[in-house]
């Protein structure tokens, strides 16, 4: 379920739209600041075509490849709670031109031979319940889904914060589809899926949030993921380093479930 990125700069167009005449959004652009180069439709309802053409032109070379990162995970956890907060999606506004994102909303879940539950969460049936939900977020709404997460996980009830998050980044995505989703054999395939990629790890996870580069998992890069994900996409990624890249590091503490 890879999270694909958007054009990088939303906070600089923001910017140079509320300072240039004529530039302003039209009343009949839908969509947050941060999607509005996400395609050429979405730039004329919004009247952004020209800020979108140039940030487009200053984008990384894609002849080397992005970093790759796979966060493990349960929605409920402290932790992982705080890594997507406070590391992960920040990390991903400044540098998603150069990284991707995959979410694996499972993390310590257990898959059982029930067909009326059969999964079961460290945190308890909630969990499991906002696991599924964001497994179907994420397959229901593509460019839109990581915002969507960091929404719901950045709150302060995960589960209450859904809806109102979907309505907020994927506004033509209704309610009750990620409702049928979660009710209906979709879910339950998805979190199938999530289990077999969570059991497949090698080494076998340990804890959560549990973080891959590139596919591996590494003590030294957890590390120092846990410590300043934003300083490691910057030192892994092997191309020219965006101006982001010559910021100071700053450091935060780990926790894990």
């Amino acid at each position: 379920m890879k999270l694909p990125g958007l054009l990088p700069g939303f906070l600089l167009l923001c910017t140079s739209l509320g300072s240039s005449e004529g530039s302003h959004p039209k009343p009949a652009c839908r969509y947050p600041p941060s999607q509005w180069c996400r395609s050429l439709e979405i730039a004329i309802a919004c009247n952004v075509q020209k800020q979108c053409m140039e940030l487009n032109a200053t984008k990384p070379s894609r002849a080397v490849p992005p970093v790759s990162v796979t966060l493990y995970y349960e929605i409920l956890c402290p932790g992982c709670r705080g890594f997507i907060s406070q590391q992960l999606f920040p990390t991903w506004t400044m540098l998603q031109d150069i990284m991707t994102v995959t979410l694996v909303p499972y993390g310590n879940a257990k898959e059982l031979p029930s067909v009326n539950s059969p999964f079961t969460c460290q945190h308890g049936e909630a969990e499991c319940r906002g696991n599924m939900i964001e497994a179907c977020i994420i397959h229901l709404t593509g460019h839109s889904a990581f915002q969507i997460i960091y929404c719901m996980e950045s709150a302060a009830n995960v589960l209450n914060a859904a809806q109102p998050c979907l309505q907020l980044y994927a506004p033509s995505v209704s309610w009750a589809r990620v409702s049928s989703c979660v009710t209906g054999d979709l879910g339950n395939q998805l979190m199938h899926a999530n289990a077999v990629m969570t059991r497949a790890l090698s080494p076998a996870h340990t804890h959560v949030p549990w973080v891959t580069f590139y596919g591996e998992y590494t003590e030294d890069n957890e590390d120092k993921a846990m410590s300043s994900l934003f300083s490691l996409v910057c030192q892994l990624y092997k191309g020219v380093k965006p101006p982001a890249c010559n910021g100071a590091p700053v450091r935060l503490n780990r926790s894990f479930c």
